[in-house]
């Protein structure tokens, strides 16, 4: 990343004295922000490109020397850094739906398993709510619950008015139409996943496709769900860009939020 004027974005500088700079447009003297954790832009940069790979923390480690400790907090920043690059707001033709984090039943602890539970809807795991543009991009939350209140108004603030917005037949989706959308439905309930256009696979695959990568992990903690899914967010909505292109932007993204 070629350092510019913090002043005025011109990359053409002479250094005046130690980590202090001047500007051959403005003349102004700046000192360069500095990255997160005190590691440099090269250590940054090795850091970013082992993540890219989904390595683990461990191998990361290995690979750049940096203490494992270190390491997981810099993933932590990263994907905080993700979680504020998210598009702004949908619009053409959209998929809503939601679905449920929490492990298999088989593993859970015998005093939970006692309890009893159902699955999908009226469950005791982690609901994530999500929106899919047929464009490509994604969008997902965790949320509290799956009633009306809750996902109406995330609907509201994400997707344009006139847009067609394509769901299941579940209650809390019932009223869109109202709210100024073209809602297209599909019954799960009877077997029906697709009526001509309308259709939720595409967020469905999103789904599957979250809940492997999570796997792979063996699993995350409940309070650390939201960072992750920023995560698979930010990279499916990021997936057909060049590897060199992603760090580029992961970097401008940290400098951002330093």
């Amino acid at each position: 990343m070629r350092l510019k004027c913090t002043k005025c974005g011109h990359g053409f500088w002479y250094r005046i004295r130690r980590d202090y700079f001047r500007c051959k447009k403005c003349k102004r003297d700046f000192k360069p922000r500095r990255l997160p954790l005190n590691l440099s832009r090269a250590q940054w940069r090795e850091l970013l490109a082992w993540f890219m790979r989904e390595q683990s923390v461990d191998a990361i480690s290995n690979e750049t020397g940096l203490e494992r400790k270190r390491v997981l907090r810099a993933l932590a920043y990263v994907r905080r850094a993700m979680a504020h690059d998210v598009p702004a707001s949908f619009s053409g033709t959209v998929e809503v739906d939601e679905t449920y984090f929490g492990g298999q039943w088989k593993n859970k602890r015998r005093r939970i398993r006692d309890r009893g539970t159902k699955r999908g809807r009226g469950t005791t795991k982690q609901p994530v709510f999500g929106i899919l543009c047929r464009d490509g991009r994604v969008w997902a939350e965790v949320v509290s619950n799956v009633e009306a209140a809750t996902l109406q108004p995330l609907i509201s603030n994400r997707v344009k008015r006139g847009s067609i917005v394509n769901s299941d037949t579940f209650k809390s989706y019932t009223g869109i139409a109202a709210n100024g959308y073209v809602h297209r439905l599909v019954n799960h309930g009877e077997g029906e996943y697709v009526r001509g256009r309308a259709h939720v696979n595409g967020l469905e695959g999103f789904w599957g496709y979250l809940k492997r990568k999570l796997a792979a992990k063996g699993g995350v903690r409940k309070e650390r769900l939201p960072l992750y899914l920023a995560e698979y967010v930010w990279r499916y909505n990021h997936r057909h860009l060049d590897k060199r292109l992603k760090i580029n932007r992961l970097m401008t993204l940290m400098k951002n939020e330093s």
